[in-house]
């Protein structure tokens, strides 16, 4: 048998069980044939085969992004990105907020989103009345970083139908000022509920999904855990596997059912609807019900068991009762779903372990690999419980370092055990990483970075003895991903057998000094035997032949 490609003098990481390394790789189709050294790959040269000349740097699986959004990501971009590097104060983003707003039709949402009060000269959030100077006759919402608040003009406060009697719904908060005006400021809930008509059309959500897979293509990703997505979750579902279908979504998609409105609707909508995890094929696939318990870790209102720090009245917020979690996930799990929620907190992530030894224990099931997304501040007891239930944690290692500076104003001590991956290591629990993205960069080289070094981007220690070794942040990135979603017999290293989704870095990973991880790029990125991306710029042109 002849190859269709192969890669020569590489630094092949593989990650299969013994973490073994080769120098070649031969692939046949969709699948990868042979796995070895030089010698031993050079009978599936033919002449039509492919060659490709690694040069010694580094042959990867394909990253696995095992908590993002996609559709969130791929609708950013079509809207204001405050996160240019041109964007230095409000006004900047009023600006680029007005040039939107006179290209778009009256009555049509203006969005901008990547917002970080932390990074703009003001220090604060735009309010209300500045947004209403941009424009009263579009409906206007700038969405903070983490996607739990938003700051709305009147028109789309006006759409939403929310004024100052208008209650705070469970788990939100519509901010008033001392007067009992509304500020525009909508956080948690209430931002997820602002998204009931702050929808997108469904053109919309097919042009932004293309646009989020050819990304994540780019930065080396090839398959990933979508995270879910405001408005109707059903509706969204259904536009992705068309999207699946018609190529237009190139990545493989293990689709968690969760929206980021009203979240326990779609899970019960789904329990109902007689789907299950697992439903469906290598491309697209039904995942975890998904809930939301709390809030952001940059907000902050994540669900703590002790104050903030930087705050001693501040618990943050609970989006739901243990009564409920309990209800809505424990009849999913019943059901014979994977069941998953966001907890950041150790409040939150013990609320969701309370709920999955419940149901465990009334409806017992092995190899159920229920999940914890995020579990921010997981502290030795809670970590404990993890490995007795067998959860799997989804920590956001980049977390660290983009918001490693304010975690120590707002946690303090609580650093050391947020997204812990030495520690997951150490006990034998599998973790694996997300990027979150957009929240913050999709970039699984970035996460790898942060995962090893554990600084923030100012170069301080964030809890430092959390850092793991380069090839178990690469487990965490790759095979581990593939076990979180019943995958990994057939994904998530280079082993004979397994689907031909491979990535070239720019160096190799093994030798480049850790604090130029970051830096890597990648020059070749195979999604099932196809090469969706090269990077000419980085590759030579002698690294190919025929």
């Amino acid at each position: 048998m002849k190859a269709d490609v192969v890669f020569i003098n590489g630094e092949v990481l593989t990650v299969d069980k013994h973490n073994s390394r080769q120098q070649a790789v031969a692939v046949k189709e969709n699948v990868i044939a042979a796995v070895g050294t030089n010698d031993d790959i050079k009978s599936y040269i033919g002449e039509q085969t492919e060659v490709i000349d690694l040069e010694g740097k580094s042959l990867v699986p394909g990253f696995i992004d095992s908590h993002v959004h996609l559709t969130i990501y791929g609708t950013n971009l079509l809207g204001v990105s405050c996160i240019e590097s041109h964007i230095h104060s409000l006004e900047d983003i009023f600006t680029d907020l007005r040039k939107k707003a006179e290209e778009t039709p009256k009555g049509e949402w203006v969005r901008a989103w990547g917002f970080d009060q932390l990074e703009i000269n003001e220090q604060r959030f735009p309010t209300r009345e500045e947004l209403d100077q941009i424009s009263t006759e579009h409906p206007i919402l700038v969405i903070r970083t983490c996607n739990h608040m938003c700051i709305a003009n009147s028109k789309a406060l006006e759409i939403a139908n929310m004024d100052e009697h208008t209650p705070d719904p469970e788990g939100g908060i519509i901010e008033r000022d001392d007067n009992g005006q509304l500020t525009g400021k909508l956080i948690e809930n209430a931002h997820m509920q602002m998204f009931k008509v702050a929808s997108y059309s469904s053109e919309e959500l097919s042009i932004s999904m293309k646009l989020a897979s050819d990304a994540f293509i780019k930065e080396g990703i090839t398959s990933i855990h979508d995270a879910g997505a405001y408005g109707k979750g059903s509706e969204t579902l259904r536009i992705m596997q068309q999207a699946v279908r018609n190529k237009d979504i190139r990545v493989r998609v293990y689709a968690i059912m969760g929206s980021l409105t009203n979240s326990h609707d779609f899970v019960h909508q789904m329990v109902q609807a007689g789907t299950v995890t697992g439903l469906g094929d290598y491309y697209f696939k039904l995942g975890p019900v998904k809930l939301f318990t709390d809030g952001s870790s940059t907000g902050p209102t994540i669900a703590t068991r002790q104050p903030y720090t930087s705050d001693p009245k501040n618990s943050g917020i609970i989006y739901y009762s243990q009564e409920d979690l309990d209800c809505y996930l424990g009849n999913a799990h019943k059901k014979g779903f994977q069941i998953t929620a966001h907890a950041q907190g150790d409040r939150s992530i013990e609320m969701l372990l309370d709920c999955i030894e419940k149901a465990l224990k009334e409806y017992p099931r092995n190899d159920h690999r229920h999940r914890i997304e995020h579990a921010g501040i997981a502290s030795p007891d809670l970590q404990q419980r993890m490995k007795e239930l067998e959860v799997i944690p989804i920590p956001n290692p980049v977390f660290m370092y983009v918001n490693g500076d304010v975690y120590k104003e707002y946690y303090g001590e609580r650093i050391n055990v947020m997204y812990p991956a030495r520690d997951y290591q150490e006990q034998g629990i599998v973790a694996a990483f997300g990027s979150d993205a957009p929240v913050t960069f999709v970039n699984p080289l970035l996460g790898i970075h942060a995962a090893v070094n554990r600084k923030s981007k100012t170069g301080q220690e964030v809890g430092e003895q959390q850092k793991v070794d380069v090839l178990e942040a690469l487990r965490c990135y790759t095979i581990n991903g593939a076990f979180a979603s019943f995958d990994e017999e057939r994904k998530g290293s280079i082993e004979a057998g397994k689907l031909a989704d491979l990535v070239v870095l720019s160096e190799s990973l093994l030798t480049i000094d850790s604090a130029r991880i970051k830096d890597l790029g990648v020059e070749l990125t195979m999604v099932d035997g196809q090469v969706l991306f090269k990077n000419e710029q980085l590759m030579r042109p002698s690294g190919v032949r025929r």
